[in-house]
C-alpha cells in the first residue's frame, strides 16, 4: 500500500460518514432516497452548520416528509415546525417555502423520480449540475453537495470531485484530481474518502494521525 492509499484510508475511517448516512437516508438508485438526498442537499446549502442541516433533515423526514408526496402533504406551518424543531430557525420560513415549490417540480418535470434527471443528464455533471440548480434553493453548493454523494449509486459519474473535494485532498497532501484520489481506495469507499476530505477542507476534520506533509 502507498503512502497516500494509506493516509486516504485513515481518512475514510476517521471521517467518512456521508451526510446521507448521518441524516438516516439509506442511499439507493430510487425515487425516495434520491428525493431525500435532495431535500437534504438544498438544507446543506445555507449559510449553517452542517449538523444542524442534518438534523433538520430528520425532523422533516419524522413529520411525513420523508416521500415527496409527504412533503406535498405537509402544509407550510409543519415544514416551518420541524426546521424550528432542529433550530434551523433563520432560514425556517424561506427553506419551508422552496421545499414545497420544489416538490412541485419534482413532481410536474420528472414525473417524482430523479433517475429521470440522471438519464437526460447521463453522468455530465455540468449537465447534472444545471439540471439540479432549477430546484428552488439548489444552486452550485447544493449541486455539488448532491453530485459529491449520490455518486455512490450513480457509478458512472464517478469518480466525482469537486472544487471543496480537492482543496481538502492539498490540505492532507493528497493529489488534487479525482482520478488520483479514486485509485487511493476501493470503488465503494470514494465517496466515504470524499466525505473525509470534505470535512477536512471545512475544518471538521483534524485527522492529525493521518496527514503527511503537503506538497
Amino acid at each position: 500500500m502507498t503512502d497516500d492509499a494509506a493516509l486516504a484510508r485513515c481518512l475514510v475511517d476517521q471521517g467518512g460518514r456521508t451526510y446521507a448516512e448521518s441524516a438516516g437516508i439509506t442511499l439507493a438508485d430510487r425515487p425516495r432516497p434520491l428525493y431525500q438526498l435532495l431535500v437534504l442537499a438544498e438544507l446543506l446549502s445555507t449559510r449553517i452548520r452542517a449538523g444542524m442541516a442534518v438534523a433538520a433533515a430528520r425532523e422533516l423526514f419524522a413529520a411525513g416528509g420523508a416521500t415527496l408526496s409527504g412533503m406535498e402533504r405537509l402544509s407550510w406551518q409543519q415544514r416551518v415546525d420541524a426546521l424550528g424543531r432542529a433550530h434551523y430557525r433563520r432560514y425556517d420560513e424561506s427553506t419551508a417555502t422552496r421545499l414545497g415549490e420544489g416538490a412541485v417540480l419534482c413532481r410536474q418535470r420528472w414525473r417524482g423520480d430523479l433517475r429521470r434527471l440522471h438519464a437526460e443528464a447521463g453522468a455530465d455533471p455540468v449537465a447534472l449540475r444545471r439540471l439540479l440548480t432549477g430546484f428552488p434553493g439548489i444552486g452550485p453548493t447544493g449541486a455539488d453537495i448532491f453530485l459529491r454523494e449520490v455518486q455512490r449509486v450513480w457509478t458512472d459519474l464517478r469518480p466525482f470531485a469537486d472544487r471543496r473535494v480537492l482543496s481538502g485532498a492539498r490540505r492532507v497532501g493528497l493529489p488534487a484530481d479525482a482520478r488520483a484520489l479514486r485509485e487511493l481506495v476501493s470503488a465503494g469507499q470514494f465517496d466515504r474518502l470524499v466525505a473525509a476530505l470534505i470535512r477536512v477542507d471545512l475544518g471538521d476534520l483534524v485527522p492529525d494521525a493521518c496527514v503527511q506533509p503537503a506538497r
